[in-house]
């Protein structure tokens, strides 16, 4: 007896305790897929349809299938935009971004450029209204971050306190600036 086979009917094995979905039929050849995601093959007189898990799959399927793929390839994806989030600015005070030759500057000096520069850029986020600003000041000695923790304390209108842990480490401070 010749049992009439679609694609997307579920199949057992007559002689083995294989079951799956048919996925092609050529002749009497039937490929199937187990459920654990096997492509087997097996003939025809081997099978029998298991009636009760009968799952009705489209002859179309493979046009379906390459329709759904070109809309997923159109469709555009949305960036993820924070709102109300804006990235602070990052000043990174390690002497060597700051000067290009280290040579001949004592380390009085050194210090002295880098808060110099720390304050630059906190009186320019100030003036351009810049809300965050993380100062990268490496972990070192503490010195720097001494002195930059005394130059923030001068300003009423900042918070200063440890930045992301994460993103940058110990060795950075993220100043906020209260805005009027």
């Amino acid at each position: 007896m010749k049992i009439n086979l679609k694609i997307g009917q579920r199949i057992s094995l007559i002689d083995d305790n294989l079951s799956g979905v048919v996925t092609k039929i050529v002749a009497d050849e039937i490929y199937f897929s187990t459920d654990d995601g096997f492509e087997l093959s097996a003939n025809r007189s081997q099978v029998i349809k298991d009636e009760a898990f009968d799952v009705a799959i489209p002859e179309d399927i493979e046009l379906l299938l390459t329709e759904k793929e070109k809309v997923y390839q159109n469709r555009k994806i949305p960036t993820k935009k924070l709102k109300g989030i804006v990235p602070p600015m990052e000043v990174d005070l390690h002497i060597h971004q700051l000067t290009s030759s280290e040579r001949g500057l004592s380390a009085h000096d050194k210090l002295n450029l880098q808060i110099d520069t720390a304050r630059h850029k906190l009186e320019f986020a100030i003036r351009k209204r810049i809300q965050r600003i993380v100062f990268i000041h490496g972990v070192g000695e503490g010195v720097l971050r001494a002195e930059l923790e005394y130059l923030f304390s001068r300003y009423d209108n900042i918070k200063f306190y440890d930045a992301n842990y994460q993103q940058y480490g110990l060795g950075a401070t993220e100043v906020y600036i209260f805005q009027n």
